[in-house]
């Protein structure tokens, strides 16, 4: 007989109650998907996607348009990514808080493999497991397809609104402050911190969220750029458009350290370590 999982230990993901599942080619093809990620994961994996369990607004589902089911069968590429490509290693993962919290990273790799590795460890490894929101650039769902795509996995544009909506109900944020700077900078910039803001900060304060130190050490080589073409950038309407040996910012098979430290909730001028 399945025992059900404990409360304590769902996640605070807000998803979709019942959704209809598409019929056809898509559905044929999602159903592969999801089969595909259950094979690289196993009941393991299977055992913590079906505790993704949690409250929904009046009409049954996530107020900002997650599809869990959508989700299992979009995990499977990333899972491959993670375990084969770029062979991930966290260390410091069981320092993260259930409930609300801000993950708070360094970025580059000029596209954001790294916010998807440390998304897809939240799922695989962190305990319990969760949909972790990555606070996207306001420009990226101007792109075609992206928008309802970035939706449909639980990423948010990163508004200071959205951001405490979804801390109030208790979840989990990914935050980059270095934004663009950090993730299309030059490769003779490796591992230096470009210039951030503290909204980030702002946001810890008023909601009493802590925060979760994690440095990324590998994306840095994935695809290093020679230099940013900015005039073609600012036809394209991108903040750069950086040039890398293979020309398109293809990823190489670099391994992922994700190093995850002591959270840190921050009262006034004081920090508080626990």
């Amino acid at each position: 007989m399945a025992l059900r999982a404990p409360v304590e230990s769902q996640s605070t993901a807000m998803v979709r109650f019942d959704p209809e599942r598409p019929k056809g080619l898509l559905g044929r093809l999602r159903g592969a998907m999801e089969k595909w990620t259950l094979q690289q994961g196993g009941k393991d994996l299977e055992a913590r996607l079906a505790r993704l369990v949690a409250p929904q607004n009046e009409y049954g589902v996530d107020p900002f348009g997650l599809d869990l089911e959508f989700t299992k069968a979009a995990l499977a590429p990333a899972l491959w990514l993670y375990k084969n490509w770029f062979r991930v290693e966290t260390r410091g993962i069981e320092h993260i808080p259930a409930g609300r919290a801000l993950l708070i990273a360094n970025h580059s790799g000029q596209l954001p493999f790294d916010a998807l590795m440390i998304g897809i460890s939240m799922l695989v490894e962190a305990e319990p497991p969760r949909i972790c929101r990555a606070m996207v650039e306001r420009w990226a769902p101007t792109l075609p397809f992206v928008a309802p795509f970035f939706a449909r996995i639980g990423q948010v544009v990163g508004t200071p609104e959205n951001a405490r909506r979804l801390l109030a109900a208790g979840e989990t944020l990914m935050v980059f402050p270095e934004g663009t700077r950090g993730l299309n900078k030059t490769f003779e910039k490796k591992y230096q911190l470009q210039d951030f803001g503290l909204g980030f900060m702002r946001l810890a304060l008023e909601m009493q969220a802590p925060i979760v130190p994690v440095a990324v050490v590998g994306a840095e080589e994935q695809a290093p750029a020679l230099w940013d073409f900015k005039a073609a950038a600012k036809i394209l309407g991108f903040p750069s458009l950086p040039v890398t040996p293979t020309v398109l910012p293809v990823p190489l098979p670099v391994k992922y350290r994700l190093h995850f430290g002591a959270p840190m909730k921050f009262e006034e001028r004081k920090a508080i370590f626990f």
